[in-house]
């Protein structure tokens, strides 16, 4: 009894398939996947992911006045980032799930690099509707293939790893909109600052290349699945929480300016504590999520999110209300990551196409929600639709034992095998 009471509390890195041990050959791709070479090649990429779309956000208003568009125009262009990242990401889970994670992620880095500076000297709205497309297309691929990887380096590492892969896309984030903005300050034309930038992600992906894990895919696997199962949870769930990161980048500025918390030109402080407090929040998040198990720090991080919103919404003074952001922000930072470990570890469809499927979903939050979020606020105000967003933001802690699966698992897992402590403990 002792020894089937023990065998409940290994590590679900552990046992990559739940009906017993891993093959000799996973097991042989496992330790190939355990170096510090490739845990640096999956920072870089996710670093390259953050860096490239970032450095387009400073070109947007030089793009309008080169190409003398109105606002309507130009909504209509960048939507054409979210068209070709949701389509690509479509495609992209059977890509991997066919040739691996490694080419797909290369070629994702090359295009968005290469697109890049191209995006500068567009000269009409069509050929910069083209290119946005393919620079979404390239954007998208890349930000699946490249959690399909982080799942696998993570399992290989038998320790959560997810969220430090995150913080390094929000780092790179920062220095792509710095050093464009740098540049752009300086008196550098816009094609040379690109082609700086679209050199640095070069050199990135190139060092990156030789150390990204060449795993091989599954023989006979499915190239489509439709999502079922925990998938679709999951899938929600990151839907919701990227409607909140849409929602703070969006609409913050509008919030707080217009409950008189800040000055017009100041509008921005919010989304800037809310970003600097998910960073930091990812950079801590690996250890607290060995600490605290998977269940407990998606709860968890959902109370202290929606914390953030009553605060941000009831309290009339201004420090403490923009405090709020940073509940938010350190609330929400660690629960896409986890959703993505989860996905790679269930077994309701191939890990590959549900990276894919969260990915899609999560993205479309990110599109849509600043839409519904100003029906909304048109409808009832702005504030009442924040509130709507901490009433969707309470399906998080709600939901957190069920995304983790454990139910089923429990059921699941025979006499010698079984999941983490950290979800029976929760």
């Amino acid at each position: 009894m002792l020894a089937a009471a023990t065998s409940v509390w290994r590590s679900p890195f552990r046992d990559l398939h739940p009906s017993g041990p891993a093959p000799a050959s996973e097991r042989t791709a496992m330790i190939s996947a355990n170096r510090p070479a490739t845990r640096l090649a999956t920072r870089l990429v996710f670093f390259v992911a953050g860096f490239g779309i970032a450095c387009w956000a400073p070109l947007v208003p030089l793009a309008k006045h080169r190409l003398a568009i109105d606002d309507a125009m130009l909504g209509l262009l960048l939507l054409c980032i979210g068209i070709g990242s949701v389509a690509a990401m479509t495609a992209t889970g059977a890509l991997t799930a066919r040739y691996g994670s490694k080419p797909v992620i290369l070629a994702g880095c090359l295009g968005t690099s290469v697109i890049l500076p191209l995006l500068a000297v567009a000269w009409t709205p069509l050929l910069l509707g083209l290119l946005l497309l393919l620079f979404g297309a390239s954007l998208g691929s890349l930000d699946v293939a490249m959690n399909v990887h982080a799942v696998e380096v993570e399992r290989a590492a038998g320790r959560p790893m997810m969220s430090g892969f995150h913080a390094l896309f929000s780092i790179g984030g920062f220095a792509g909109s710095g050093a464009m903005t740098a540049l752009l300050a300086a008196g550098v034309p816009d094609l040379p600052g690109t082609l700086l930038c679209c050199v640095l992600m070069l050199a990135a992906t190139a060092l990156a290349s030789p150390r990204l894990l060449a795993a091989r895919p599954e023989e006979g696997g499915p190239l489509f699945v439709m999502p079922r199962g925990v998938v679709l949870l999951l899938a929600a769930l990151a839907a919701v929480t990227f409607l909140v990161e849409g929602a703070m980048l969006d609409w913050s500025a509008l919030l707080v300016t217009g409950k008189g918390l800040v000055a017009k030109n100041e509008g921005g402080l919010g989304y800037i504590l809310f970003a600097v407090a998910m960073t930091v929040g990812r950079l801590a998040g690996d250890r607290l999520t060995a600490w605290l198990g998977d269940v407990l720090t998606v709860a968890i991080g959902g109370l202290v999110a929606i914390g953030g919103f009553v605060l941000l919404l009831t309290v009339p003074v201004a420090p403490l209300a923009l405090s709020g952001f940073l509940l938010i922000g350190l609330g929400a930072s660690n629960i896409v990551p986890v959703l993505f470990r989860r996905a790679g570890s269930q077994t309701s469809m191939p890990p590959a196409l549900a990276v894919a499927a969260i990915t899609t979903v999560g993205y479309a939050g990110v599109l849509a929600g600043p839409a519904a979020v100003g029906f909304v606020a048109r409808a009832v105000g702005l504030g009442d639709a924040f509130w709507l967003l901490a009433a969707l933001l309470c399906l998080v802690p709600l939901s957190a034992r069920a995304a983790a699966g454990i139910r089923k698992a429990r059921e699941a897992v025979p006499a010698g095998g079984g999941l983490a402590a950290e979800d029976d403990r929760a």
